[in-house]
C-alpha cells in the first residue's frame, strides 16, 4: 500500500499553541514526537511508500520531521502552492500512482492508540479495496459527539452520511448501535478511486489531472524522492470541497470497516485534554506552557501559556478559539495567528527577540548551504550583526561576505539576500528600523522554494 498523507491546515482550533506556520500536527506533544511523526511511524509498517501532501508554508516541516524518523525512506510530496480541500488533495496524490495500486488515506494529525486494532481494520480496509470498493473507516463512538458527521451503516455496507447532529440526535445514534464518526480516513485502489471521481466529479477530475500534468516535478530534495509542486493557477481551478462532499457521499461503491481503535482527532483542547496528563492540585484543567503554573481552587479550566500569547477558556467552549483567530486575523495583530516568536523556516529560523515603536529585533539562524529568498522592503532598513558563522550578503548588484562580528546595513527599497555559504550555521542578530515591521513587509523577487 501506498499512504497517501494529508498534511495541510491551519491550526486554529489550538492557538495560540498551533499557528498558521506550525499547525497541530508538526508540534511535538506526545514523547517528543508530533501527530505528523506518529501518522507516519504508524503506517510505515503497512505502507512501502508514502505520497506528503502539503503546501509551500509547511512541506519543509513534514521534510524535517520525517528525516528524524526511520521512515523517511520511499517517500514523496505533493506540493500545493494554494489549498483546495481533500478532494483536490488526494485527486493530485492519485495521479501520480500506479492504478493497480492500493492507497491508505490518512489525515496527518489523528491520535489512534490501539496498534493491534489498528492493523486489523487496516487488513479488514484492504481486502474489500481489492474488491472494488472506495472503503472508509468508522469509529465505534465512545460518546454523542456533536462536532463529528456520522456514518450509518449495514454490516460493512455505508446506507448513509449524517452531518454533524444535536445532542439528541447524537444519543440515539449511540442506542442505535450501527452509526459510526467519520474519522476521515480511506483505504481504495487508485484506478477504482479515480474513476469514481470521474463518474461523480468530472470537474475535480478534469482539472486536478490537468494541473498534476503541468506540475513541475524536481528530483531529491531532502528526504523526498522527489517534489511535485503544482502551479497555483492550475490549483485555483480545482473545486474547493472536501472529499466526502465530492465523492464518498454520492458513491454507491462505498464500505465501511468499523474501527475499534482509540481514535482521537484531537481537534480542541477539549480533546486534547483527555490526551495529556493532570499533574494539578486542582481537577479537571489542561495546563499547557513552558512556565509552571500555580492553580487554587478552579476547575474545568484550559490554560495556554506561549511566548506572545495567552488562553484561558472553560472547558467545554474551546471550540470557540477559531472565533478569536478569525477577530486577530482581520486586526493589527495579525502576525499572532500566522506565527509564533520563533518560527521555523525551509533556511532555518527566526525568533522575535523585542518589538517597539518603530523598531524589531530578531536573532536569525540560517543552515549550511541555505538562503532567503531575494526580496525587498518598502518601509524599514535592518541592520545585520553575524554573530558566529559566515553570511554571504547581496545587495542590489553587489555580493559580499560578512564574518563573525561584522555587520551591514540594508536600506530600505534595497534588493538584498542572505546566504550561508558555509558548513556550520550562520547566526546573526538582525534590527529592523522603520514605521512598519510587520512580516507582510517583503517583496519577494525570487523565491527558491527548496532552499528558502
Amino acid at each position: 500500500m501506498t499512504n497517501i498523507i494529508l498534511s495541510g491546515g491551519s491550526g486554529t482550533r489550538l492557538w495560540p499553541l498551533s499557528r498558521k506556520l506550525m499547525p497541530k500536527q508538526f508540534i511535538k506533544l506526545f514523547d517528543n514526537k508530533s501527530l505528523f511523526q506518529l501518522t507516519a511511524k504508524r503506517n510505515a509498517p503497512y505502507c512501502k511508500n508514502s505520497v506528503i501532501v502539503s503546501n509551500e508554508q509547511q512541506y519543509f516541516l513534514a521534510m524535517e520531521q520525517l528525516e528524524e524518523l526511520d521512515e523517511a525512506k520511499n517517500s514523496s510530496c505533493i506540493l500545493e502552492t494554494v489549498g483546495r480541500n481533500t478532494a483536490a488533495a488526494i485527486a493530485l496524490a492519485a495521479f501520480g500512482l500506479d492504478s493497480e495500486s492500493i492507497a491508505l488515506v490518512t489525515p496527518s494529525d489523528h491520535l489512534i492508540k490501539n496498534k493491534k486494532g489498528y492493523g486489523d481494520v487496516l487488513q479488514k480496509a484492504r481486502d474489500l479495496a481489492q474488491k472494488g470498493f472506495l472503503v472508509t473507516f468508522g469509529i465505534k463512538p465512545a460518546y454523542p459527539e456533536t462536532g463529528f458527521g456520522y456514518i450509518e451503516a449495514d454490516g460493512f455496507r455505508v446506507k448513509s452520511f449524517k452531518e454533524k447532529p444535536d445532542v439528541k440526535t447524537a444519543e440515539e445514534y449511540i442506542k442505535s448501535g450501527n452509526y459510526y464518526w467519520n474519522s476521515g480516513m480511506f483505504c481504495f485502489k487508485i484506478g477504482i478511486f479515480l474513476q469514481e471521481l470521474k463518474k461523480h466529479a468530472a470537474n475535480i477530475y478534469d482539472a486536478a489531472s490537468k494541473a498534476f500534468e503541468n506540475a513541475k516535478t524536481d528530483g531529491k530534495t531532502g528526504c523526498f524522492e522527489k517534489l511535485v509542486r503544482i502551479d497555483i493557477q492550475d490549483m485555483m481551478r480545482i473545486d474547493d470541497i472536501s472529499i466526502d462532499y465530492a465523492l464518498i457521499e454520492k458513491s454507491s461503491n462505498v464500505a465501511v470497516v468499523p474501527s475499534d481503535i482509540i481514535w482521537s482527532d484531537v481537534g480542541s483542547f477539549d480533546a486534547l485534554s483527555l490526551e495529556m496528563p493532570q499533574n494539578h492540585d486542582s481537577s479537571n484543567n489542561l495546563i499547557l506552557a513552558d512556565k509552571e503554573v500555580a492553580l487554587i481552587d478552579v476547575n474545568d479550566l484550559i490554560v495556554v501559556d506561549t511566548k506572545d500569547a495567552l488562553l484561558i477558556s472553560k472547558k467545554g467552549s474551546s471550540q470557540k478559539v477559531k472565533d478569536i483567530v478569525a477577530q486577530l486575523g482581520q486586526g493589527a495583530k495579525k502576525d499572532l495567528t500566522a506565527l509564533h516568536v520563533k518560527a521555523s523556516r525551509p533556511w532555518g529560523t527566526y525568533e522575535v527577540l523585542e518589538v517597539g515603536d518603530g523598531y524589531k529585533i530578531k536573532k536569525i539562524e540560517v543552515k549550511p548551504n541555505k538562503r532567503l529568498s531575494l526580496q525587498k522592503h518598502f518601509h524599514r532598513n535592518e541592520h545585520w550583526i553575524v554573530v558566529s558563522g559566515t553570511a554571504k550578503v547581496t545587495i542590489n548588484d553587489k555580493s559580499f561576505l560578512v564574518r563573525e562580528n561584522e555587520s551591514t546595513y540594508i536600506k530600505s527599497g534595497d534588493i538584498h539576500r542572505l546566504e550561508n555559504p558555509g558548513k556550520i550555521p550562520l547566526v546573526l542578530i538582525e534590527a529592523q528600523v522603520g514605521k512598519y515591521t510587520g512580516e507582510d513587509d517583503i517583496v519577494r523577487i525570487e523565491d527558491d522554494f527548496k532552499r528558502g
